[in-house]
């Protein structure tokens, strides 16, 4: 929503004044933001968990996943960075080739990427097709006496070229892996908060009917403000909660954290930030393209609101 934006910096300093403890203690922001973050969610998703980072709610979320589920294993896609955490290291492609490689607990999938990927836009499905290397991957991790606990996903994946998933593509790869007893998590940390324009979140651009089991926030949430949330179903917070071994983060969910949570809800609702990432994003595509036509060097430009890539290519036939 800007730097320093005024109502961000007011909102943080009032709160600072007033009370900021760690969040053993209950406070009325923390309920009041969650009510907030829920509206701009789909009903299911009900239970918040607040933490520092988006490397925290990622974590959290791969330990939900494996305590729902009773499995270990996870599914990625190609080139996929899901945060700083050894944890997730080990399901980012884009880290781990470059360390110390594959675990076996982990699975990659091909990116579902159009333009260059596998299945491109003269496939006759490839929506299908792509699902269908999901589908390959959880038979091959159950030949191996593998168990899948879940398919983790960029809802856009960035680091992997700024992809825009084919629609339908999730509910299809969501369809295989509830089959196989895993569950589906999207990570919003850089696509959610009405970066893409015309939805609040980027799983929203797949269709009305389709819910992930776990949604992972954190960069725009609190504009800079070190702050992340999980946001997952009653049955999945359950069955964490099952183990008695609650879940506790010193200063996530604190007093001035939600404070600037709900300030930047407020920024975009009263700024029409979706609107103008709309707007500015068509500009941006509508000038790009201009270029596409007259550089061959550009291959793709692809994008929606302000998620947008832009293909630098040597050789058009490839």
């Amino acid at each position: 929503v800007g730097h320093c934006h005024p109502d961000i910096v007011k909102a943080a300093h009032e709160q600072n004044q007033l009370l900021n403890t760690n969040s053993r203690y209950l406070h009325d922001n923390l309920v009041d933001y969650a009510e907030r973050l829920s509206k701009t969610l789909p009903e299911k998703l009900c239970i918040f968990y607040f933490l520092n980072s988006g490397s925290e709610a990622n974590d959290l979320a791969l330990r939900l996943a494996r305590q729902y589920t009773k499995h270990e294993d996870v599914i990625v896609l190609d080139h996929a960075y899901h945060g700083h955490l050894t944890s997730l290291i080990d399901i980012s492609p884009y880290k781990f080739r470059n360390l110390e490689g594959q675990k076996e607990w982990v699975h990659v999938a091909p990116v579902p990427d159009t333009y260059r990927g596998l299945y491109r836009e003269d496939h006759e499905d490839a929506v299908t097709a792509y699902a269908d290397e999901v589908k390959n991957t959880i038979e091959h991790a159950h030949k191996r006496g593998r168990k899948i606990a879940a398919f983790f996903v960029e809802s856009l994946p960035s680091v992997g070229g700024q992809i825009i998933p084919p629609a339908g593509y999730f509910q299809k790869v969501a369809e295989h892996v509830h089959k196989a007893g895993g569950i589906f998590i999207a990570d919003e940390i850089q696509v959610g908060f009405g970066r893409v324009g015309k939805h609040f979140w980027a799983f929203q651009l797949q269709g009305e009917d389709f819910i992930p089991d776990i949604v992972t926030m954190g960069k725009p949430i609190g504009n800079g403000h070190p702050l992340a949330c999980v946001a997952t179903t009653k049955e999945i917070a359950e069955a964490f909660a099952a183990t008695g071994v609650e879940y506790f983060n010193t200063f996530g969910g604190n007093p001035v954290s939600c404070a600037i949570g709900v300030a930047v809800l407020d920024v975009i609702e009263k700024e029409h930030l979706q609107a103008h990432a709309t707007e500015v994003g068509n500009f941006l595509m509508k000038i790009l393209k201009e270029q596409q036509i007259k550089h061959p060097i550009i291959g793709d430009v692809r994008g929606c609101g302000l998620f947008i890539g832009v293909d630098l290519i040597k050789d058009q036939a490839k």
